[in-house]
C-alpha cells in the first residue's frame, strides 16, 4: 500500500527565482458570492449590490465585484502552491486592480517567484512572489506582490493528523 500526502505549500529549497506556478482550479464569481462578501465585510456600496444603481449611475453599467473579494480569491488560489506551509505572510507590497470583475467572470491565478533570501537563523527563508488574477478573457484583473516566510525542509515541523496511521487496518 502506498500512502500519499498531498503537498500543501513548499519548503524554502523548493522555490527557484523565475519559477511560475499555475494555480488550479479557477473560480466563477457569482452574484451571491459578491453579495455575501459585501455583507460579511460591511461594504454596502451600491456598485456591488444594487442593479439599478449600477446600470444608471456607473461607468460600467452593471454591478462590479468588490475588489477585496477578487484579491482574496486570487490569494487563496495561490496558497496550496506558495504559502500553505508558511511560517507567516509578512507583507503585501503591492496590490493593484487593473480591470473590473463582473458577476459571472471566472478568475484564475498564476504566481512567479521574484526573490528568496535565507533568514539569519538559517532555519527559514523569505520568498517574494508576484501573483496575477486573470479572467476568462485573458485580462489581468488583480496583481500583488507579497513576502512569505517559509521553513527550510530540515527544520519544518512534521504534518500531523487527528487519526492513526492504521486507520484502514480493519479493511
Amino acid at each position: 500500500m502506498t500512502v500519499i500526502d498531498r503537498p500543501f505549500g513548499r519548503y524554502y529549497e523548493e522555490f527557484n527565482v523565475g519559477d511560475v506556478y499555475r494555480h488550479w482550479p479557477g473560480k466563477t464569481i457569482t452574484e451571491a458570492d459578491d453579495h455575501l462578501f459585501c455583507m460579511i465585510t460591511m461594504n454596502h456600496h451600491p456598485l456591488h449590490s444594487n442593479v439599478w444603481f449600477a446600470e444608471n449611475e456607473t461607468v460600467h453599467g452593471k454591478n462590479v465585484v468588490v475588489g477585496n473579494l477578487v484579491y482574496s480569491l486570487v490569494l487563496g488560489m495561490s496558497v496550496p502552491d506558495v504559502s500553505g506551509s508558511a511560517v507567516a505572510n509578512l507583507e503585501i507590497e503591492t496590490l493593484r486592480h487593473a480591470k473590473p470583475t463582473f458577476h459571472g467572470d471566472t478568475i484564475y491565478a498564476v504566481t512567479k517567484v521574484l526573490d528568496k533570501k535565507e533568514t539569519s537563523d538559517g532555519k527559514r527563508g523569505i520568498v517574494t512572489v508576484e501573483t496575477k488574477g486573470i479572467n476568462q478573457r485573458s485580462e489581468e484583473v488583480c496583481y500583488f506582490t507579497r513576502r512569505v516566510m517559509v521553513w527550510k525542509q530540515e527544520f519544518a515541523p512534521t504534518r500531523g493528523y487527528p487519526y492513526a496511521d492504521d486507520v484502514f487496518a480493519d479493511d
